[in-house]
């Protein structure tokens, strides 16, 4: 087991909920219209695949998706949406475990790679995708900018949510490069929050490049969001995309 926190029974099930907004087709979209044309005519495989939130809808457009997901109560709620023969599930950590066959493509959605709390972490896992392509398949990453032009001096803490039901902030160890998530979530109509904390380790896209480079990946492309808009230095986040070269 790497380092990466494991999600509880009662977090797998509110999870769906929670992700409402982002499960949406409206929302989910573009990311689809992007992973199916880089799958092609092959398999896709999700690193961290969770509930499912990608790639149950990934494989109902035809795609055939495996994953790889550490928390055996997030896979159970998958499963109530897809069974094995449908969407294979892997119970392990994204570093280094192994799904049988080749792959044209591997993905890993939503910051998840944070959830690896070290540098050689991080890089097993670029590591296990190349692994797992065919040649001239593609790893994609979804991952935020770290925001750190947003502190001050002697600032440590960031917030990147603020409404009636949810208040969230990041506070930073700029040495050990890890941020840990605050969540202040209102339950119920009593005005009590539930609070929850989570660990990531942030990195920099020219950073990620690197470790494709250690794992033998290509940069083939990076853009701001789903919809392929142009990645700036005004970017929040990027998904980009390693070629294993044929």
């Amino acid at each position: 087991m790497t380092s990466s926190e494991l999600w509880t029974r009662e977090t797998a099930d509110r999870y769906d909920a929670e992700e409402a907004e982002s499960s949406t087709p409206a929302a989910l979209g573009p990311t689809l219209d992007f992973l199916t044309e880089l799958a092609g005519d092959g398999r896709a495989l999700e690193f961290a695949i969770g509930t499912g939130r990608v790639g149950v809808p990934l494989r109902e457009r035809g795609v055939p998706v495996a994953g790889i997901e550490l928390s055996e109560h997030m896979a159970a709620v998958l499963r109530r949406k897809a069974d094995e023969e449908t969407l294979p599930v892997v119970i392990g950590d994204m570093a280094t475990t192994v799904v049988p066959g080749g792959f044209a493509l591997v993905y890993l959605v939503y910051n998840t790679i944070t959830n690896l709390l070290t540098q050689d972490e991080q890089v097993e896992c670029f590591r296990n995708a190349a692994r797992h392509l065919e040649p001239g398949g593609r790893f994609v990453i979804e991952l935020g900018v770290p925001p750190l032009r947003f502190l001050p001096p002697g600032q440590m803490a960031v917030p990147f949510d603020v409404s009636e039901q949810h208040s969230g902030f990041d506070t930073f160890d700029l040495v050990e490069q890890v941020l840990v998530s605050h969540h202040f979530t209102r339950d119920g109509d009593d005005g009590r929050y539930r609070r929850d904390t989570s660990r990531h380790r942030y990195a920099w896209p020219a950073e990620l490049d690197l470790m494709a480079r250690i794992a033998g990946l290509e940069l083939e492309r990076r853009v701001a969001d789903w919809d392929g808009s142009p990645f700036t230095q005004a970017s929040t986040k990027h998904v980009s995309v390693w070629r294993k070269p044929a």
